[in-house]
């Protein structure tokens, strides 16, 4: 064997996540990982998104290189629009219009590092990235798909098998019920339809995963158990965790812009222990004024502390999504805010007992970290498969909503903060998160799982080398 690809070499890893900071973040933190056990990254984005991201740490910052694909202009797409956070909702085909035109840039890049000595033994790949896997593939470098999700929402929309029938029975009876008329409407328009770009999103995630040698996903067997030996025979080839990625407890990736002044800390400094629900609905995809102003009704009438970090819709004034008398009505009792918070710092605090969450992946991880109760209004994508499991492990509650169009009222929200808050059965939801806590932020186990992922990958590198080009 040569020695340059032996198991003790290191590797080099290209990483190139999606263009949305809830991809790039705990990609980066894989990558730093990686780098933290002698292996070189290549971390691929667009010029923006690197700039934003937190430094590499210094000690690992000679093993990660941050590659810079400009994103091309599109007609009709903001100027610096380059994470999904940028992008109007309406716009979203566009974006993803604009990231394929890296395709070319890319495939330049992977010659160039072929040909330049590095040349790379994996490329991971986001399951949206089905141009990233052909280069790979024509290149004759591995490509692992990337998927940032739940193994159990993806195992409950896996077909049945004689051998997996139990586990995945368990999987969709701890859902509940079936996704609701709305959720099914919008995850068709929004995974079924070609838009602008062409290409769907279920087509970019079906080629990815044919062209990928694994499916490499953000999660453990020990949280989602039965789930990967379902999705492994599902796709006919292996999946194989690299953990939560829980961001670092201290808010290394998630320290508030000001330092330890920020006001939105001194305010929580302020509050009695475990009394406050953090309020956070993710970057992407707003709600519409109405709806933002039922969850504001809603935490008045609930009458519990809050911190409600809101994202309001473009053009519109946050004053004007509150309703008349809110801030005055609950100013003892809540905070809110529209610009950047630190969510990791914040539930990190003593003074946070619960999160009013969507449900995105990543959040979840982040809540359960620290052991907090769920109230769950999800807007889209994986976010309702996602609630419905939580809520059937007696997680938290979800809000009521409207079968035909999603929409929710007052009542349905203060109902919601009441149950996982102030009345008795929140008492199972804390106790339950605090046990799924237990693995969340079991850092030992976490660096296992990363070992063991890192060992698959220099396992099938082995194989390739020892195969005359001839592996799987």
């Amino acid at each position: 064997m040569d020695d340059a690809h032996s198991s003790q070499s290191p590797l080099h890893v290209v990483i190139f996540p999606w263009l949305a900071f809830g991809h790039l973040l705990p990609c980066l933190d894989l990558a730093e990982r990686l780098a933290a056990r002698g292996h070189r990254v290549s971390f691929v984005s667009t010029p923006r998104n690197l700039a934003r991201l937190p430094p590499v740490r210094p000690e690992l910052a000679e093993l990660v290189d941050l590659v810079a694909l400009p994103l091309p202009r599109v007609d009709g797409l903001p100027d610096g629009a380059e994470a999904t956070s940028d992008v109007p909702f309406d716009k979203f085909e566009l974006h993803r219009k604009a990231f394929d035109g890296l395709a070319a840039p890319f495939s330049a890049f992977l010659d160039t590092a072929c040909a330049g000595g590095r040349r790379p033994d994996w490329v991971l790949a986001d399951l949206m990235h089905h141009w990233v896997a052909l280069a790979s593939q024509e290149r004759g470098v591995p490509c692992a798909m990337i998927l940032p999700c739940s193994a159990a929402v993806v195992a409950s929309s896996a077909p049945p098998t004689e051998s997996s029938a139990d586990q995945r029975e368990a999987i969709v009876r701890s859902m509940g019920t079936a996704a609701p008329s709305f959720e099914a409407k919008r995850a068709t328009e929004e995974f079924a339809t070609e838009g602008a770009s062409g290409v769907s999103i279920m087509t970019r995630y079906s080629l990815t995963l044919q062209r990928s040698k694994l499916v490499a996903m953000r999660s453990c067997p020990e949280l989602e158990p039965g789930a990967f030996t379902i999705l492994t025979r599902f796709y006919g080839k292996p999946v194989v965790p690299f953990g939560l990625l829980p961001p670092r407890p201290d808010g290394a990736r998630g320290v508030s812009k000001n330092g330890k002044h920020d006001a939105i800390m001194q305010w929580l400094d302020a509050q009695p222990a475990k009394s406050v629900v953090y309020v956070a609905l993710g970057s992407e995809a707003p709600m519409s004024a109405d709806l933002l102003r039922e969850l504001a009704h809603g935490l008045d009438l609930a009458g519990t502390r809050f911190l409600w970090a809101m994202r309001k819709p473009a053009g519109v004034d946050a004053d004007s999504v509150l309703p008349a008398g809110f801030l005055g009505r609950t100013g003892e009792r809540g905070l809110v805010t529209t610009r950047w918070a630190p969510q990791v710092s914040i539930l990190a605090h003593a003074a946070v007992c619960a999160f009013l969450t969507h449900c995105g992946w990543g959040s979840v991880v982040e809540g359960l970290q620290f052991g907090h109760p769920l109230i769950m209004l999800p807007i889209l994508g994986d976010q309702g498969p996602n609630a419905r499991i939580l809520e059937g492990r007696k997680l938290g509650v979800a809000v009521p909503r409207n079968d035909e169009d999603g929409s929710f009222d007052r009542g349905g929200v203060a109902g919601a903060v009441r149950a996982v808050v102030v009345e008795e059965e929140g008492k199972t939801f804390f106790a339950n998160a605090r046990k799924l806590q237990e693995i969340v932020a079991d850092r030992e186990r976490e660096e296992r799982c990363i070992d063991e992922f890192v060992q698959h990958l220099t396992s099938w590198n082995e194989l390739k080398n020892n195969s005359d080009g001839q592996y799987p």
